[in-house]
């Protein structure tokens, strides 16, 4: 690994160390990857099958625009979705959780789940007030071109998350701090939803 790969595997693995501290990369789920560069596009993505409380800058895996390892490691399963969202939106860095919420929210809201006049959506890069805020959702799936598909189909450069059918939610930002914070805020956002079954259209209350 180079010096950057190294970095940059540091940055990730203290992140997933404070998701898996959340409850929300138990085990060996989830991933987070950031842009290493954009031509040829290149992320480091954390590795697949270790403990996300436990990583280290070492386990880390520089993928492909389609996902697949250049440096000879084993990236996670859902690099490819990465490296996808990465080169549609121009985010700098992906993060994908099991956070309870946005599984929940996706469950009761297959179609979208549309958020309006809270306060935290500013957290989220969006209007606090009479800003209709609709997170896609996609049905889940092992094949992370179709996944890709689905969510090229319905993104929007201002909405920088995905929720995937009964397996977990994608954000992302310019790095990997502002793509925490955005996550943060979604999952309040996404918690408020469920518990008051709010889901607004344009004009209700």
């Amino acid at each position: 690994m180079g010096d950057e790969v190294i970095e940059i595997g540091a940055r990730l693995a203290t992140e997933s160390a404070r998701y898996a501290a959340m409850g929300w990369m138990r085990g060996t789920s989830g991933n987070l990857s950031e842009v290493l560069s954009r031509d040829p596009l290149r992320l480091v993505v954390t590795a697949s099958g270790g403990d996300k409380g436990e990583l280290t800058e070492h386990d880390a895996v520089v993928v492909d625009e389609h996902g697949i390892a250049v440096d000879g490691g084993k990236p996670s399963a859902e690099a490819g979705l990465h490296a996808r969202i990465a080169s549609v939106s121009g985010a700098g860095a992906v993060v994908h959780v099991h956070a309870p919420a946005p599984v929940l929210a996706a469950e009761r809201w297959p179609d979208g789940v549309v958020l309006r006049d809270l306060e935290m959506l500013k957290g989220f890069g969006r209007a606090a007030h009479d800003d209709v805020v609709t997170i896609p959702v996609i049905g889940n799936g092992q094949d992370m071109t179709v996944l890709g598909d689905a969510f090229e189909r319905g993104f929007r450069a201002d909405t920088p998350a995905l929720l995937v059918a009964r397996h977990g939610v994608y954000v992302w930002g310019e790095d990997l701090l502002e793509a925490r914070h955005r996550l943060e805020c979604l999952e309040w956002l996404l918690r408020f939803a469920t518990a008051t079954s709010m889901n607004v259209v344009e004009g209700s209350a």
